[in-house]
């Protein structure tokens, strides 16, 4: 029962405490703000005297830094860098600092850079200012010495997230793409929603052949609004060199469906997409986008030649077979033209041999009504010139089966050497001209019924 009143004076003491520590706060408070008027007071005055009193300018000008009134701050370091020198009262290396940190929410990166410079001068191990020299260099694109200053502001404060990032992007800039994915790495664990170090981290992953790590991030980010477009067209890319092609067009459309996307990435994802189509043979859909291109940058890459050469691809179909065809179908294509090349003769197939997916040699023994001989049909698949070490190759092959005759066809050109060396062997050269008389007479599906032949 003894218990119960001092529990009570202890209630009732700690009452009067609270109570005063209450009117203590309000007196300080109140105390401050007089000093506050008092100090503003005093060095207004002191300045109408004398506009250039360096404790006065350095009073008002803390005041301001404070309030953080950044342009009223900047003005008043700015005099006072002026008289820092001849005063030993005032501190050069305070007021470079806050002078180069009021620049700088000024936008004004120049006296920024000079005001940091000149606090660096004085001390070296500042954090605040190797940080934002290592800032201000990244963004002057000076790699090297950003990353001097950011590993010594990483010395003084390691987990600084800001830091690493900007470490890590300097170092990736200057192609170091291992070393940038430790701080990267490091940074995103401490600021999980930065999507360009996530972005940059991935860039970082494909450069050290860690391609499937790029692809799940490329992946993570294909949704989002800022990120999404260049993460599309990257994995897109990706698996566009790995043959992943519905994959890529995958990637691709996802980027396309965007809002907003810039145009020098909207005009790459139709270009790589109708990359990505004319290899699946999609010709009249990739035409599509190309025109899409042409429409707005006429001159963009090679699309004006890609428009003239598939655009009539597009409307022959057994020339899409003879240029991009697996080689099955255009090897029953070759075959089609092979029986029908010599009117009223009876052709018979003695061989055909495929050289990987360039040319496709056919020897078929001819009989007319007139004679009867050994021919060789070389089927060349390239749009560019022949020259004459193919017709040579061509030659002795000839001779190796006991050939009488070879036609070395193409829906490209021949070059002068190659005419040169024909004329005085039995071999004719048959150019696009003619061999596309001869694709357009041919029936598709029947060569494709023909089979495929064996290799």
């Amino acid at each position: 029962m003894d218990f119960l009143p001092l529990l009570a004076a202890i209630v009732a003491l700690a009452g009067v405490v609270l109570f005063a520590m209450a009117i203590l706060g309000r007196s300080r408070k109140g105390g401050k703000g007089k000093d506050r008027d008092t100090v503003i007071k005093n060095a207004n005055k002191r300045l109408s005297q004398n506009p250039r009193d360096p404790e006065a300018l350095r009073d008002l000008a803390g005041m301001y830094y404070q309030d953080q009134a950044w342009d009223k701050a900047y003005k008043m370091y700015e005099t006072l860098i002026g008289l820092a020198t001849n005063h030993p009262g005032v501190d050069e290396f305070e007021i470079n600092l806050r002078y180069a940190i009021s620049a700088l929410h000024l936008n004004l990166l120049n006296e920024a850079y000079k005001g940091f410079a000149v606090a660096r001068s004085l001390k070296q191990d500042d954090f605040e200012v190797n940080f934002n020299l290592g800032k201000l260099e990244f963004q002057r694109n000076n790699y090297e010495k950003a990353i001097q200053h950011l590993n010594q502001a990483r010395t003084l404060d390691p987990e600084h997230a800001p830091t690493l990032r900007c470490l890590g992007h300097a170092l990736f800039k200057i192609k170091k793409y291992k070393e940038a994915l430790a701080f990267i790495r490091k940074a995103i664990e401490l600021a999980p929603d930065d999507k360009e170090s996530l972005f940059t981290l991935a860039e970082c992953y494909y450069e050290v052949n860690q391609t499937d790590q790029a692809l799940r991030i490329f992946g993570h980010l294909r949704p989002d609004p800022a990120m999404g477009p260049s993460a599309c067209l990257f994995s897109g890319s990706i698996n566009f060199k790995n043959h992943r092609f519905d994959k890529a067009v995958e990637d691709f459309e996802i980027g396309l469906k965007h809002q907003n996307v810039k145009s020098e990435i909207r005009f790459e994802l139709k270009y790589r997409l109708a990359s990505v189509l004319l290899r699946q043979q999609d010709i009249g859909m990739a035409l599509s986008y190309l025109r899409e291109i042409q429409d707005v940058h006429p001159n963009y890459k090679d699309v004006p030649l890609l428009i003239a050469k598939y655009q009539e691809l597009n409307a022959n179909k057994n020339m899409q077979i003879y240029l991009m065809a697996p080689s099955a179908e255009f090897v029953a294509l070759c075959r089609k033209i092979v029986l029908n090349y010599f009117p009223r003769a009876k052709i018979k197939i003695a061989n055909i041999e495929v050289n990987k997916n360039e040319w496709a040699d056919i020897l078929a023994e001819v009989d007319t009504p007139k004679w009867s001989d050994l021919v060789m049909f070389r089927f060349i698949r390239s749009q560019g010139s022949v020259g004459e070490l193919i017709v040579r190759d061509f030659h002795s092959h000839l001779k190796d089966v006991k050939a009488g005759k070879g036609l070395c066809l193409s829906v490209g050109n021949f070059t002068d050497e190659a005419k040169r060396y024909t004329e005085a062997r039995l071999i004719d050269l048959i150019g696009k001209e003619k061999l596309t008389i001869f694709l357009n007479a041919v029936d598709a599906k029947a060569a494709k019924a023909g089979g495929p032949a064996k290799k």
